[in-house]
């Protein structure tokens, strides 16, 4: 049974790997055969210097994708055939803390393994790739600052959690499954509420919006759309990236529209307005409730099947493991990428489905295609989204539809209404 649970296990994850590379080398060579010509349809909108920044920002992200990927693969191996967690089963129960405080020394070293592990990648992303490319502004002081807070936060929230997960799963039984699923929907709820109020704030300053002509016009759309929000609010998002972005955080009273300073900089109070009636959208649609569905969905099918899993001996011998509760967690975590990893595209298409609609009810809602198609080549510019993705990739990858696609839609959206 070992050798059929090896076997299987290989078979997914070599495939997920071959199509993983095959997608990201279509794609790249997709971009290299456009590199020198811009597409007819942006002509007029795009001039030729930005697209080939475009171009050359997404080879580079390419070739880093490649690296990640490559390191990924062999992290993977290593943990699981090349005997990483079974140094740190042992090491973790040489404390003879007992079986929770053993699990939960597992799980947080195995965390700050792979997160030294992804350090090299992520200093060569912020301080070459987006350094090189114009977008980075995070200086060594600010990210060091970034990654402290960010360890103290998944600190002083993972070893909690870890340990209700894990004593859930000692003291109540073979349902404890459905304890774990109550409480960490619970959990993401009261996230929900406390990260725009008290973890946000850590990183950035939100601000309200001083400009009465951008705020009033977008409380006074808001009011049409009826859609209540408690704020509006300007992040200081331009300390770190020149990117660009607008979002909704937070639920009930919690509720706020934050607006990146760059977003703020360069558009007009109509195009910001196009924006955010496009992400109104995604509540007004309910897609925002139905992903939360399909989300908890997906975790209690998760949490079934390690439920199904924690106590069956081949899987944890055929990695040279003892049959512990955070050794099932663990392997869960690194396997069901591979097993999951096909379901990718249908969950692509049907956020790229939700983007669709949004960008119909932000075209109805501001009277007119032009703020909305404006505003997104402005953020394709202002972002060097990649122009000419790959059908195949985009359709496997893109959680939105790729520019020319969008656009043409809002356009047809235009037409029909005339």
């Amino acid at each position: 049974m070992e050798t059929f649970i090896i076997s299987l296990f290989i078979f997914f994850f070599t495939i997920e790997r071959i199509v993983s590379y095959g997608l990201a080398e279509l794609n790249i060579r997709y971009l290299r055969k456009h590199s020198n010509s811009m597409p007819d349809f942006f002509k007029g909108s795009i001039d030729d210097e930005t697209y080939k920044k475009s171009v050359a920002y997404t080879f580079d992200k390419g070739k880093l994708s490649r690296w990640s990927m490559t390191m990924d693969t062999i992290v993977t191996i290593l943990f699981l055939f090349g005997g990483v967690l079974a140094w740190l089963e042992h090491w973790s129960a040489s404390y003879g803390l007992g079986e929770i405080w053993t699990g939960i020394v597992f799980m947080v070293g195995l965390g700050v393994i792979l997160f030294f592990i992804g350090l090299p990648l992520d200093l060569i992303s912020t301080f070459r790739l987006e350094q090189k490319h114009g977008f980075n502004k995070t200086t060594p002081r600010l990210y060091i600052a970034d990654k402290a807070k960010e360890t103290i936060i998944s600190i002083v929230i993972s070893i909690p959690c870890l340990y209700l997960i894990l004593w859930f799963m000692m003291a109540t039984g073979t349902i404890w499954w459905v304890w774990a699923f109550c409480f960490i929907m619970a959990f993401q709820f009261i996230m929900l509420i406390i990260y725009p109020i008290f973890i946000a704030p850590l990183f950035n300053k939100f601000e309200p919006i001083e400009d009465c002509e951008l705020k009033d016009a977008i409380l006074d759309f808001c009011k049409t759309a009826k859609f209540s929000v408690t704020g509006v609010f300007r992040m200081d998002g331009s300390k770190r990236s020149t990117h660009s972005n607008a979002y909704f955080t937070g639920i009930g009273k919690s509720r706020r529209i934050v607006l990146f300073d760059t977003l703020i900089n360069e558009m007009t109070t109509q195009q910001a307005i196009a924006v955010l009636a496009h992400e109104i959208g995604h509540y007004k649609l309910h897609h925002i409730k139905k992903m939360i569905c399909i989300g908890s969905i997906g975790l209690l099918a998760g949490l079934f099947v390690i439920g199904n899993i924690y106590n069956y001996p081949p899987l944890f011998n055929a990695f040279h493991l003892e049959p512990t509760n955070h050794a099932a967690l663990a392997l869960f975590l690194i396997m069901s990428k591979s097993f999951t990893f096909y379901l990718t595209p249908i969950f692509a298409a049907l956020s790229r489905k939700h983007e669709y609609a949004s960008d119909k009810f932000a075209v109805e809602q501001t009277n007119g295609k032009e703020h909305m198609e404006a505003a997104l080549l402005k953020l394709t510019k202002q972002n060097l989204s990649n122009l000419t993705p790959h059908p195949w990739y985009s359709a496997f990858h893109y959680s939105h539809p790729a520019i020319l696609e969008r656009v043409k839609a809002i356009r047809e959206i235009k037409a029909r209404r005339v």
